[in-house]
């Protein structure tokens, strides 16, 4: 028996689909769904993980945080542990009976790891198997019947790198996260998380933050005119000087203007605008990111269409199509359907030569829509994603657009003055791919020598603005550029961030916790804050991959890392703690007291129940209630009428729920509160019905079935036995009690 092994379900299911020469046959092993095709003595059955299967972690001895130093984490034992029970068990079941496995996961570290997992489960029950691999980058017929019949071996190398990573991440982040959160008094499900890429990443969104927070804006002012043409056609040009800096010149200019302007030169040129590189991760989450989708859900989102069978792997960093892609069959694909338009268009070109982006890699080519997919086959956001994969795709055959721009400048009474425009000749790439597409700016036609009349002149004073927040798009381009992380985990670590309650919003908004645990490690653990450590780990991580240097080498180096850290740390542990607790506190605090004047706090009851307190208890009781569940965010936006800071609540899974100010939301609630019972005692208030037959919902037959039943009156109907009514009237039981209550 062959045995193939996909990454999930849904791909094994896919890939037996295109092998099966006939119709698939559904088999139950040990409750997990496995595909079978051909005869006993030749079949081929196929399953499917759900990702890893197993996991790393410490033995039980090592998980009492009070009683086992974090230190001693660095050189624990590490075991490995099944999550996926019924699949384990599945494995070994079919292990026994297979000759043959071929790994069919997603070809990547991840992926290799995932194989070489569930190959040593198979090995452990059967030593003899043979086993071979399998490379694609989608899975549409084509790729799956090539990979299939050129079956290359196991990377163990490249599994070798990946279960670097799960090491040193498990050990770097179990022994960090527990000293600091310990340091913090912060445990259970508050604890601080820190991490080898997580807090380099964090640092760099506080840092960003530090600087809005530094910035002193610098006043300026710009000075600008209203023209109109003798046509009637008014347009704005701005003083050459684009900024002043001194409020005395520009009113001094101010002064001196009349009310006409002379077209002093006209200067027309063309510009070109090249097309798109092909997409890979970043470029792709920086694109879905400008249209509204989070790194994190555009990725899951590309998953699922990769999984069937519409895009190419989502996790590439190359940006240059591989030749053994036949481009001109792949845009015949879509000759039919919502883009056929776009692709006879391209198809008419005789040469279709693409853009090539400054990265080339062999393992995966760049996203590229691998099918053609149907509007009703995907939800609204996956057509969104889809139809940006299928533009690009195109926009990379597209001729380059170009612009016609226009400078003209003006002379009011000797001070210049201009004017910029820009008009799209030819449409080229933008024409396929239309996002964030820059507007014509159009000026009216104006000739050298023209006179024009000034409508007004105005000053508008100005400050100049903090560096922007990162957004998504943005902040994962800079931690490619300094090496951290991977193209497979940059969206999961901005993830992670959110779910601890360090950010929010986006752009990304650091919490006062944030700032914290930040400052506590830039001070006396700055190695594990700056990008230095962990890209180099990178590095070594990609030469465990090329076979350059074992494994143990590098998990030996980084223990070593983690030692010379711990040392910094342990030196100053009254000054971590010290500095983390008055930090954390800064992250609770709602406002000031209307009563007392006392700090607002959020705080616990000795139940356990989070509510907003006073400081001044017992003298203040003063108090306001909180949700019960998730985390609390105290955001920098205050209540004009109550001077509190909106809050906003965190659950895992879901949309933050942007309470705002806690004052505001406990008066709304009160209101609801009397509305209701205003409503409730109008309810009662209103004329109990006197027959049967004025109850709503009782007609004439079903009066008739309640009084061939005995119940003659409203009050018959009131006392009556709903249950048993019900047997004899074959009246539902739910509207019998409907009735009875709106009697009472």
């Amino acid at each position: 028996m062959h045995l193939i092994i996909a990454e999930k379900h849904i791909a094994a299911k896919r890939i037996a689909n295109i092998l099966a020469p006939k119709k698939l046959k559904q088999v139950r092993v040990s409750g997990v769904d496995t595909y079978e095709f051909g005869s006993e003595e030749d079949k081929k059955i196929f399953i499917g993980l759900s990702g890893h299967i197993v996991k790393l972690d410490f033995p039980k001895a090592y998980n009492n945080w009070q009683k086992v130093e974090s230190k001693e984490l660095i050189d624990a034992e590490i075991i490995t542990a099944s999550t996926q029970v019924k699949i384990v068990s599945a494995l070994k079941k079919l292990g026994k009976q297979a000759t043959q496995v071929t790994i069919a996961t997603d070809y990547d570290r991840e992926g290799e790891l995932i194989g070489v997992e569930a190959l040593e489960i198979l090995k452990n029950v059967n030593s003899e198997l043979k086993f071979d691999r399998v490379h694609y980058s989608a899975i549409t017929p084509k790729e799956i019947e090539e990979a299939f019949s050129n079956s290359t071996k196991i990377d163990f190398n490249l599994a070798d790198a990946g279960h670097s990573r799960q090491v040193i991440d498990l050990v770097w982040g179990a022994s960090l996260t527990r000293y600091i959160s310990l340091a913090a008094g912060r445990l259970g499900n508050m604890f601080l998380s820190v991490g080898r890429v997580q807090s380099p990443t964090l640092a760099l969104i506080v840092e960003r933050e530090k600087e809005r927070e530094a910035f002193v804006p610098k006043p300026y002012w710009e000075l600008s005119a209203n023209l109109e043409t003798a046509k009637g056609e008014t347009f704005q040009v701005e003083h050459k000087t684009s900024r002043f800096w001194n409020k005395e010149e520009v009113d001094e200019i101010l002064q001196k203007l009349g009310d006409l302007a002379t077209v002093s030169s006209i200067t027309t040129s063309t510009k070109t605008d090249k097309p798109p590189t092909p997409f890979n991760t970043t470029e792709f989450i920086s694109a879905a990111s400008s249209i509204g989708f989070t790194a994190a859900n555009a990725m899951r989102i590309a998953e699922s269409l990769y999984m069937n069978g519409f895009i190419s792997y989502p996790r590439t960093d190359n940006t240059v199509y591989p030749e053994s892609i036949d481009m001109r069959t792949q845009i015949e694909v879509f000759s039919k359907g919502p883009f056929k338009e776009y692709a006879k268009k391209l198809l008419e070109q005789k040469e279709l030569k693409p853009t090539r982006g400054k990265k080339e890699t062999t393992d995966h080519p760049p996203i590229y829509p691998a099918s053609l997919a149907k509007k009703s086959e995907l939800n609204e956001q996956e057509w969104k994603v889809y139809e940006l994969v299928v533009r690009r795709f195109f926009a990379t055959f597209a001729e380059p657009a170009q612009w016609q721009t226009i400078k003209a400048r003006f002379d009011i009474d000797s001070e210049e003055f201009k004017a910029n425009g820009a008009r799209l000749v030819v449409p080229g790439w933008r024409w396929y791919y239309h996002y964030n597409a820059p507007e014509d700016r159009l000026l009216p036609e104006l000739q050298e020598g023209d006179e024009l009349k000034v409508l007004n002149k105005e000053v508008q004073a100005k400050e100049t603005q903090p560096p922007g927040r990162y957004g998504q798009g943005r902040l994962i381009r800079i931690m490619e550029e300094l090496g951290l992380g991977t193209k497979a985990t940059r969206h999961e670590i901005i993830s992670k961030l959110y779910s601890r309650a360090y950010i929010h919003g986006n752009p990304l908004q650091p919490t006062k916790t944030a700032y914290a645990v930040v400052e506590a490690l830039e001070k006396f653990a700055p190695t594990i804050s700056k990008h230095d450590m962990t890209s180099k780990l990178e590095v070594d991580m990609d030469r465990i991959a090329e076979g350059e240097i074992p494994e143990e080498e590098v998990l030996s180096e980084s223990r070593e890392m983690l030692e010379l850290m711990f040392n910094d740390l342990e030196g100053n542990k009254e000054d971590i703690t010290e500095s983390l607790r008055a930090g954390l506190r800064e992250d609770k605090i709602i406002g000031v007291c209307s009563k007392c004047k006392s700090n607002l706090m959020v705080m616990r009851s000795r139940k356990g129940s989070r509510f907003i307190g006073c400081e001044g208890y017992p003298d203040c009781n003063f108090a306001l209630p909180l949700p019960r569940g998730g985390k609390v965010i105290v955001t920098d936006k205050i209540c004009e009428d109550h001077d509190l800071y909106h809050i906003t609540i965190i659950n895992s899974g879901k949309r933050p729920w942007k309470l705002g100010c806690p004052q505001c939301n406990f008066e709304e609630w009160q209101k609801t509160q009397e509305e209701e019972k205003q409503k409730q005692g109008t309810d009662k208030d209103k004329e109990r019905p006197k027959t049967i037959n004025d109850i709503s919902g009782i007609g004439k037959v079903t009066a008739e079935k309640l009084t061939d039943a005995g119940i003659c009156s409203v009050d018959d109907l009131c006392t009556a036995d709903a249950i048993e009514l019900a047997k004899v009237t074959s009246i539902p039981v739910k509207k019998l009690k409907k009735w009875q209550s709106e009697i009472d």
